[in-house]
């Protein structure tokens, strides 16, 4: 497996793009459906910005009924995140699935750190205009499931699963619920 990932890599090189992702876009499954070229880059930091959650424009989230990921200058913070390499031809897709033509977030260019200290230069998404509000309990699960599928940091994965979700209930999309459940039978 290692070694196809090496060879995708290869060659794609000139037609790709690197995206750090901090949101549910962390977990493999997630990120490949809508995105099937994204192939796991590396583990990154990015210094002096912080996590929060919130509703673009105010508007709750029609697919996760809660606070959506975001991130927002803060020094002395941290958001770990993982770093994908995707071909050029999931760019539009990939803004589509963050909102870009609706204004729920906008692309930024970010300079993020591996573990081994190497500075890596990546596509991002950042919200504008929203309110802080917490998740739902299953875009939490989905974003810490990412977490702990491609080993950020322990005390960063404590971080996330310390979050205080809103309490609802109901059901999420029919391919999200899919996703938690196979996460759920690979746990127990």
């Amino acid at each position: 497996m290692a070694n196809l990932g090496c060879e995708a890599l290869r060659s794609q090189d000139g037609e790709s793009f690197l995206y750090f992702a901090y949101g549910s876009n962390l977990l493999t499954e997630r990120i490949h459906l809508r995105n099937p070229s994204a192939v796991f880059y590396t583990v990154a930091r990015l210094q002096d910005f912080k996590l929060d959650f919130g509703n673009p424009q105010g508007k709750t989230s029609e697919t996760w009924h809660g606070g959506i990921a975001t991130i927002f200058e803060s020094p002395g913070d941290e958001v770990w995140g993982v770093v994908w390499k995707m071909n050029k031809s999931n760019l539009s897709s990939l803004d589509k699935q963050e909102g870009v033509k609706s204004g729920m977030y906008v692309p930024i260019e970010v300079t993020v750190s591996t573990q081994e200290g190497k500075e890596i230069t990546c596509r991002s998404y950042q919200m504008t205009n929203y309110e802080s509000v917490p998740p739902s309990p299953q875009y939490k699960k989905v974003i810490c499931m990412g977490a702990k599928e491609n080993g950020l940091p322990l005390e960063y994965q404590k971080k996330l699963n310390a979050i205080e979700p809103n309490d609802y209930k109901g059901k999420v999309s029919e391919e999200i619920e899919d996703i938690i459940k196979k996460g759920e039978a690979k746990t127990h």
